[in-house]
This record gives structure tokens, C-alpha cells and sequence, in this order.
């Protein structure tokens, strides 16, 4: 039986045995599994859920597990991605992992080292950034990954509305100025969706903000950060209030 608010985990492979018995295994230990056999069936299944785990078939008819993951990066679902294949060697390993994916596994999967993956990678705390920065996320994303964080991205006011109503967050950073709307709005529908996520604000608008930024503190926003970020101070920040570390800002 699984539990509820197990994390979930998607097998795409077109092996349909291989599909259906990772599917067992892992709902035995507790996680909430679903397969696909191609990537179109898969990324129907990401259109309407939120994965915390892929794990990705490389070499499938069609599309292939790296093709698969790139559109999956594309939805910014923060979703870590496993590839697992039997035509493992140095140049697919390195681009596998250069195009974003965590770990590489070979065919067949030794279970013991998979549900230790697993279960290391639904550990890491997640957070989304909410920025019409594309560029800024990017980077955003390659960096909060390097320093053990799961990373979703929403680039308007829908998409954020979309993502906090379909993922729970341990820390989300707002920018105050969006299209079609501001961080007021990201920050008020954060609460209502998940009242327990942490919230950041971000702004390279300091002057111009400053009576929003100051109304949505007073509101229960945890922090302002400021663009160009202070990489460090940052990072203390969202340690903290994602619970990575026992250190207040102020400590560091």
C-alpha cells in the first residue's frame, strides 16, 4: 500500500516487464509509481503530475530517455532525473549527465544502489524559482542543483499558480515584478496552496519596490535577497529555511 504524500516516481522504458516490475518493487517499499513506455506517454503523464524521481530508459523507439529528460527540463517540473541503460559507456554517461541528468545506472539495476538514488534524491529539498528571467533561472537551476537542491521554475504568474497548487515547496523565491502580475500576487497564492513554504523575495528594483517589498514582509515573506545576488548570502539563506542546516542567516 502506498502512503499518502509517498513521493512519486515515474519508469519510462519501452520494456514493459522491466516497467512493471520496478513498478512493484517500488510501491512495495512506499512510493507512488507510474509507468510509460515512450516519451510522448510520459510527458502526457508529466502534463498532469508532478514526478519527484524519472527514471529514463536512454535508448527507447522514438524518443530517446535524453530527449525525454531535455523536455522534461523544459517544463521546469524540478524532477531528478535517473537515466538507466545497457549501453553504458564514458561518452553517454558524460553526456547524460552534462545535459542535467543526476546519475547514470546500468542494465540490469542493482536494487540496493537504486533505492539508496532514490531515496537520497527525494531528500533534497525542493524549491522554485519564479522569475520571467529566463537566463537568471537557467543559471539558477545549475547552481541550486550543484548544492543539493531540487529546482522548479515558473516564468509568469500562471505558471506559478500552476506549480504551487500541483508541488508542496520547502522555499520559494519570488521576483517582485512579473508579467501580468507581481510577487504580491505569487506570494498570496503560495500561502493559500502551502502555508508552511518558506518564501524569499528577489528584486534588482530596490528603490522602485520598496513599499511592496516591505508590505509583503510584514505579510510573512521570510526574506529579500537582492539582484546581483550575493551568492553566499543566498545560499545561507535558503540552507536555513529549507532546513539543510541549523545556521540562521544572521550566523553565517
Amino acid at each position: 500500500m502506498v502512503a499518502s504524500g509517498a513521493a512519486k516516481l515515474l519508469v519510462v522504458d519501452d520494456e514493459v516487464d522491466t516497467c512493471d516490475n520496478l513498478r512493484d518493487i517500488l510501491n512495495d517499499v512506499g512510493f507512488d509509481v507510474d509507468v510509460a513506455h515512450s516519451g510522448e506517454e510520459a510527458l502526457a503523464l508529466f502534463a498532469e503530475r508532478h514526478y519527484d524521481v524519472a527514471l529514463l530508459d536512454l535508448k527507447m523507439p522514438g524518443m530517446s530517455g535524453l530527449e525525454l529528460y531535455q523536455r522534461i527540463k523544459e517544463m521546469g517540473r524540478g524532477t531528478v532525473a535517473i537515466i538507466v541503460t545497457a549501453y553504458a559507456t564514458h561518452e553517454t554517461a558524460h553526456s547524460a549527465l552534462k545535459a542535467g541528468a543526476w546519475k547514470v545506472l546500468t542494465k540490469p539495476v542493482e536494487l540496493g544502489r537504486l533505492l539508496d538514488l532514490i531515496s537520497e534524491a527525494v531528500s533534497r529539498p525542493l524549491v522554485m524559482v519564479v522569475d520571467d528571467d529566463r537566463d537568471l533561472c537557467a543559471n539558477l537551476i545549475d547552481l541550486l542543483r550543484d548544492k543539493g537542491f531540487r529546482v522548479c521554475v515558473a516564468h509568469s504568474t500562471q505558471e506559478a499558480s500552476e506549480r504551487v497548487n500541483l508541488v508542496d515547496f520547502q522555499v520559494v523565491l519570488i521576483d517582485m515584478r512579473l508579467p501580468s502580475g507581481d510577487g504580491r500576487d505569487v506570494f498570496r497564492m503560495v500561502r493559500e496552496a502551502n502555508p508552511s513554504a518558506r518564501t524569499i523575495l528577489i528584486t534588482g528594483h530596490r528603490s522602485e519596490v520598496e513599499r511592496q517589498i516591505e508590505a509583503v514582509l510584514s505579510d510573512g515573506a521570510d526574506a529579500i535577497c537582492y539582484k546581483p545576488f550575493d551568492l553566499p548570502n543566498l545560499l545561507t539563506t535558503l540552507h536555513y529555511l529549507s532546513g539543510k542546516t541549523g545556521l540562521s542567516p544572521q550566523d553565517n
